[in-house]
């Protein structure tokens, strides 16, 4: 007999943490391993940059992974998205998400990608059911991008890659930009006028301090507001009202008509209070937020457990346990600085 909670009892009653915030979206990790070598991720010199990764038999297999997101969508989630490491460099990667689209109640699939591997892809997750992707590009500048890549990023690789998503049906993609002041900041404006006009979203993103081999400082962080300032002086824009308080990038709309613009501030403007967001990372370790220290490990409910119920009554329990606020609180005194690297966890 299937014990987890059915569909129509979390619907009624939404899982709720300590601060009434309800589970709604999952990030999923498939592979912790990447192509790239990013400075606000797995720099190059990093211990970790020097291929420490999960054997591949360590990882969750497909139908595992399938059961574990009928098992958070059972408690509520409606988003999925897949990350990695680099999520394309699993393989298999169609057919997994075609299963994950089978699944009754699970809304929206999304992808985070560096759209290498795009172009040989696109056209299979699109058919395979895959809603959003989101691209990685930090500067359209050819040797700041390699710097910031530990030289494995070509950007001509990268916007063939938006052009194959376009061409599969992707019309509208996410542009995520990390923004590290003296790395990247000089060449944000040129992205900037880049994609405006077009039907993507461009999102700045200040420089986070996940995990701990990047060496963050807040001395590295460039304020939105400046890039709301910057960026309003040149092309008016206006916020535009969300109701979704998860919601994590601020949008604003070009006055002109020539699309929209987004902020991710997580470190001026913590939005702690609406998230929803829970990560398992490729090899089944449940997190509850983004700067966490520790988690729980799902693998051996999901390869050895008898009551197929028992996952589910325990991300409840987790998640109803929850109390993340890292954002809200990193500059408290004894607050811990040791967390998941991001390439584990996916952002």
């Amino acid at each position: 007999m299937d014990m987890r909670l059915p569909l129509k009892f979390t619907e009624a009653v939404p899982l709720q943490d300590r601060f009434q915030r309800t589970l709604q979206e999952l990030r999923v990790s498939v592979i912790d391993r990447c192509n790239f070598r990013c400075t606000y991720c797995m720099p190059a010199d990093s211990l970790q940059g020097r291929g420490f990764f999960l054997p591949l038999e360590n990882l969750l297999t497909d139908h595992e992974i399938e059961d574990m997101v009928r098992a958070f969508v059972d408690l509520g989630v409606r988003k999925l998205r897949i990350t990695g490491g680099e999520p394309l460099l699993r393989p298999g990667l169609p057919a997994l998400v075609e299963q994950l689209a089978s699944i009754p109640g699970l809304n929206d699939i999304a992808l985070t990608t560096n759209g290498v591997m795009l172009p040989r892809l696109a056209g299979d997750l699109a058919d395979a059911g895959l809603n959003r992707i989101t691209v990685s590009l930090d500067t359209l500048d050819p040797k700041v991008l390699e710097e910031m890549s530990g030289g494995r990023a070509r950007l001509e690789q990268i916007l063939d890659g938006i052009q194959a998503a376009e061409e599969a049906g992707f019309q509208q993609l996410k542009i995520n930009t990390v923004v590290q002041k003296g790395v990247n900041d000089h060449t944000v404006m040129e992205l900037v006028e880049y994609f405006r006009g077009t039907p993507h979203r461009l999102r700045l993103i200040e420089f986070m301090d996940v995990g701990n081999s990047n060496r963050w400082s807040r001395d590295d962080v460039v304020p939105n507001a400046h890039w709301v300032e910057t960026i309003g002086r040149k092309w008016p824009i206006a916020p535009v009202g969300s109701r979704n308080p998860a919601e994590t990038a601020r949008r604003y709309k070009y006055l002109d008509g020539e699309g929209e613009i987004g902020f991710i501030s997580s470190i001026t403007q913590p939005f702690c209070g609406g998230c929803t967001r829970a990560r398992v990372t490729a090899d089944g370790i449940f997190y509850t937020c983004l700067f966490a220290d520790k988690g729980t490990n799902l693998m051996p409910l999901l390869r050895h457990a008898d009551d197929p119920g028992e996952l589910s009554r325990k991300i409840a329990s987790i998640w109803a346990k929850r109390n993340d606020r890292y954002s809200e609180q990193r500059d408290l005194p004894g607050h811990s600085r040791e967390k998941v690297e991001m390439y584990r966890l996916g952002g």
